[in-house]
């Protein structure tokens, strides 16, 4: 039984929120912030987690408009994930998040988090809600 596991980005401009899938690629678990600036620490930092975790797969949230369309954002995600395929060894795919952030939110809403906690909190569980809908629809 491999123990490789799934990693999921979720890419802003300030950070990227990182989520991390159990051994047995069913449950996505929030893991850490990553400032997005300097590129170069942030692209260390992953490569670390990337070895001690064992990640066999990274997937990245595309930015989509609600009418299917890709904006300005999605551009630079797909800078960025053209980055990481020139800086990491392992698979990379993106999966449409139109209702990742979205969904993150109406979560957090409901546990109520305070204001100032919610920001530093909602990236972190945009990752987590992006991989495990990415978990959800793996074929069992």
């Amino acid at each position: 039984m491999s123990s490789m596991r799934i990693l999921a980005l979720d890419h802003g401009t300030k950070r990227i929120g990182v989520a991390i899938s159990d051994e047995l690629k069913m449950i996505a678990q929030p893991l850490e912030f990553i400032p997005a600036e300097p590129f170069a620490d942030f692209l260390a930092r992953l490569k670390e987690l990337i070895r001690e975790k064992q990640v066999e797969l990274i997937v990245v949230g595309m930015p989509r408009n609600m009418d299917g369309s890709y904006g300005p954002s999605a551009l630079k995600v797909q800078d960025f994930v053209a980055a990481l395929k020139d800086a990491v060894t392992i698979p990379i795919q993106t999966l449409d998040e139109r209702l990742t952030s979205v969904q993150a939110h109406r979560l957090l809403t409901e546990a109520e988090v305070s204001g100032r906690q919610r920001k530093g909190k909602l990236d972190k569980s945009a990752a987590a809600i992006l991989l495990q809908s990415y978990l959800d629809g793996m074929p069992g």
